[in-house]
């Protein structure tokens, strides 16, 4: 069981995704670095679709109320065991009354606290993610607060070697052990280049100016973003001529352009539909570096085609897999 003794800014419960309901009107939710997700889960031996903590900007407090695996994975929250510092992408063993402390944010937005079993909170609609504004899933359909207390679902075959290989190399003394191995070059935050997009469904509804504005200057997160969307302010796009459009349609990375110019890109928890015109989509290989971004941060986007997008999507998931490999064959060493 894990216990809440501080719940930070805001930590939910998260999986990947309500997926198959957006015609109905149910928002996906989900990890927002689904990436980050994934590895957590893989560090543990679950399954990359069980559900994990998602700590936005300022994390929690947790008690560990029995021995656990856990993996921390994404933003750097300066993760502490009773004052001693813990590495994020990496197994670590934690004894029962452990208490894990995350502090300030040194990089990134969002970091993911994975549990070998994986967090038991009931499935609705096929997945344990949290829809805050729905009230829909996770903990109580809501962000977690202190005195809250989770479950843990049955081990895995692979959880359970890696747990037994870490005790067994712990002091008696030690609070934790944490594996003397970490994931690679996939699971770093990188946000030195720019976000790709390609070019929306209303993309000739704006003007010259305004479709290179998007790619040629830089526009900053506001405050008022969150997980449905990032409002971005910067130089603002105008329409050739003012026109209405019926609803259509939007994903995770759609960027709306509503009537005052300033760009929205849709994030996980975004509505279903929208009407506002579509000036560009960000390529799915670029969501979880963009999901790691924080209000105040700029963000610059590129052009890119679809078969790029494609061809970059399939060479990251090779990579992914390339890593599950290994994780799974460090582990059984």
């Amino acid at each position: 069981m894990l216990k809440i003794i501080k719940p930070g800014l805001l930590t939910t419960v998260q999986d990947l995704g309500r997926t198959g309901y957006r015609h109905h009107g149910v928002v996906s939710s989900g990890a927002m670095d689904r990436n980050a997700h994934r590895i957590a889960n893989w560090l543990v031996g679950n399954n990359e679709s069980n559900a994990t903590l998602e700590m936005t900007l300022m994390g929690p407090i947790i008690e560990v109320q029995e021995d656990a695996l856990v993996a921390i994975t994404g933003a750097d929250l300066s993760p502490t065991i009773f004052g001693k510092p813990i590495a994020n992408n990496r197994p670590i063993f934690l004894k029962k009354g452990s208490i894990i402390h995350f502090d300030r944010m040194k990089r990134g937005c969002r970091a993911y606290l994975a549990i070998g079993g994986g967090i038991n909170v009931p499935k609705v609609m096929n997945s344990r993610s949290t829809d805050l504004r729905a009230k829909l899933g996770g903990y109580h359909g809501r962000s977690l607060v202190a005195e809250d207390i989770l479950y843990i679902r049955k081990y895995s075959e692979h959880t359970k070697h890696t747990i037994s290989h870490l005790r067994n190399q712990a002091n008696q003394i030690d609070d934790f052990y944490q594996a003397d191995w970490s994931v690679g070059r996939v699971s770093k935050i990188d946000n030195t280049y720019p976000i790709r997009v390609m070019k929306g469904r209303q993309f000739d509804w704006f003007t010259k100016e305004s479709q290179a504005s998007l790619v040629n200057k830089q526009f900053r997160i506001t405050a008022a973003s969150n997980r449905m969307g990032y409002r971005l302010d910067g130089n603002k796009l105008s329409q050739l001529k003012s026109q209405e459009m019926i609803s259509e349609a939007v994903r995770f990375g759609t960027v709306q352009v509503p009537s005052d110019g300033n760009p929205i890109v849709l994030m996980a928890d975004s509505q279903t539909t929208g009407g506002y015109p579509k000036i560009a989509e960000v390529a799915t290989v670029d969501l979880s570096r963009l999901a790691q971004k924080k209000p105040g941060d700029m963000i610059d986007f590129t052009w890119i085609t679809h078969k790029e997008a494609e061809q970059l999507l399939i060479k990251q998931e090779r990579e992914m897999k390339q890593l599950l490999v290994g994780v799974q064959l460090r582990s059984y060493r």
